[in-house]
């Protein structure tokens, strides 16, 4: 797909730092770039679901610092043709070259997506990378301190102002046509999620992130989250909750790519302060 498509930007939702051996990382997404001509970036994330870890032989205790010392590695590897290096979580490395180089010297853009810790919001900060909250399941603008917090940090270590700071938000959406077959569409995957199981649909649409209506009114819910977080550069959503079925999301990517998405960007463009970056960099 990377080969065939000129015009998409590839990236992952969230590629496991802390489960993943750093070197591997380097030469997969390296590898990635030089098929796709450097259009392409990384969002890195630990994850959160406990069980996850023993299948690598690791502990979720450690999962702070194993992200933050897979993810130096990482920088390290794309930023130097041989690395001399000893960490506490995976074996020394002694004149290693990682393979293939990045494209034309230049590393992939690395987001750092983090909910709840202000380590990896420092880390993305330090190197003038970008950082990603996961804006979902929690009250509306929970995560305002962590994101103001990485663009303090940003540029304290002078990469710009903290308004040229890289951020992007998740979030979830249900369309339909009218508000009313929206709620009648989502209810059965929102009330078989047992994270919502002690929350109405209608209190939670309410005071959380989650959009559900039309898509004028996923639009305009999106457009307050500027209100909060500033101008920021990229925006998911989670449309498969609830063991929705693969038809019913693929309508849902067909609403979103039609009749969300085009008019987003027009509105975002439009309210954007002067000198505000549109979008992090990549070859293309």
């Amino acid at each position: 797909m990377a080969a065939e498509t000129e015009s998409i930007l590839l990236s992952t939702s969230t590629t496991l730092i802390a489960t993943n051996d750093p070197v591997k990382i380097a030469e997969d997404y390296a590898f990635l770039q030089h098929v796709h001509k450097g259009c392409m970036d990384l969002m890195l994330g630990r994850g959160n679901t406990v069980p996850v870890y023993p299948w690598f032989d690791q502990n979720i205790r450690d999962g702070v610092p194993l992200a933050l010392e897979n993810y130096n590695l990482l920088h390290k590897l794309w930023h130097e043709d041989v690395v001399d290096w000893e960490g506490k979580y995976r074996t020394p490395l002694q004149g290693f070259t990682s393979t293939p180089r990045p494209l034309d010297g230049i590393p992939p853009f690395v987001w750092h997506g983090a909910i709840r810790t202000p380590e990896i919001a420092e880390q993305a900060a330090y190197y003038g990378n970008g950082y990603f909250a996961n804006n979902i399941l929690a009250p509306n603008f929970h995560f305002k301190p962590l994101v103001d917090f990485y663009r303090q940090r940003y540029e304290y270590y002078g990469h710009g102002r903290a308004e040229d700071a890289i951020v992007g938000l998740g979030g979830q959406a249900f369309i339909a046509h009218n508000l009313q077959d929206a709620y009648k569409g989502f209810r059965p995957y929102f009330e078989s999620f047992p994270v919502f199981q002690a929350t109405s649909l209608e209190q939670f649409a309410e005071n959380a992130p989650l959009s559900v209506g039309s898509p004028q009114e996923v639009i305009d819910k999106t457009l307050t989250f500027r209100e909060g977080f500033g101008d920021y550069q990229r925006q998911l959503w989670a449309i498969d909750l609830g063991s929705m079925p693969v038809d019913v999301a693929l309508e849902q990517v067909e609403l979103l790519a039609t009749e969300v998405v085009p008019t987003l960007r027009k509105e975002m463009e439009a309210r954007r302060a002067p000198e505000s970056p549109t979008h992090p960099r990549t070859h293309r």
